[in-house]
């Protein structure tokens, strides 16, 4: 297995299959009570346009992407409305001594592990990787997680995040969880 920055289409499409097969609408509520589950549908114009921007951490095998974790610039506010709640909440949402916006900061849009990989230690290797190429240009990862969603949550609390604040919007009730890098 190999962790890399996303480099082609086929990659790109490798991500889209995966994001879709683990979409919590196609999903049994057993396996994502289990295994978690991704809220937020890219579309493959839209995931060119964040590589383009910052390159997507990607793990492969056997020249098969098994595993992603997307960087989501700021720029990319209105991009995903399910999302916009989010970054709005950012914008009110106090870190340290000053406002979350105030700090330079990237979402990690969405992080997946093929089913037959998870266990692995790959999650935390993407994670790796993230503050490896990105924690020279920022100061904290943010994102956030469905309530629902435990599996997700230990996962992330493992890797260093730590909740920040938890809202509810019209889809569900989220935590904003951070990694601080400084």
């Amino acid at each position: 297995m190999e962790l890399k920055l996303l480099t082609s289409d086929i990659e790109l499409e490798q991500i889209l299959e995966l994001q879709n097969k683990n979409h919590y609408k196609n999903i049994s509520p057993e396996s994502g009570k289990k295994d978690g589950f991704v809220t937020v549908k890219y579309d493959f114009d839209l995931l060119q346009k964040m590589n383009n921007s910052a390159k997507q951490v990607i793990a492969v095998d056997k020249g098969k992407v098994i595993g992603y974790a997307l960087v989501l610039l700021k720029e990319f506010k209105n991009s995903v409305p399910l999302l916009t709640p989010m970054f709005e909440t950012f914008e009110k949402t106090k870190y340290k001594d000053a406002l979350l916006i105030d700090f330079k900061y990237y979402v990690m849009g969405q992080i997946c592990i093929s089913e037959e990989y998870r266990r692995k230690g790959i999650f935390k290797s993407l994670y790796d990787k993230h503050k490896k190429v990105y924690a020279n240009k920022f100061d904290v990862c943010v994102t956030e997680v469905s309530s629902s969603n435990k599996r997700s949550m230990r996962a992330h609390q493992k890797v260093g995040f730590k909740t920040l604040a938890t809202f509810k919007d019209m889809t569900d009730e989220w935590n904003i969880i951070y990694w601080d890098w400084k």
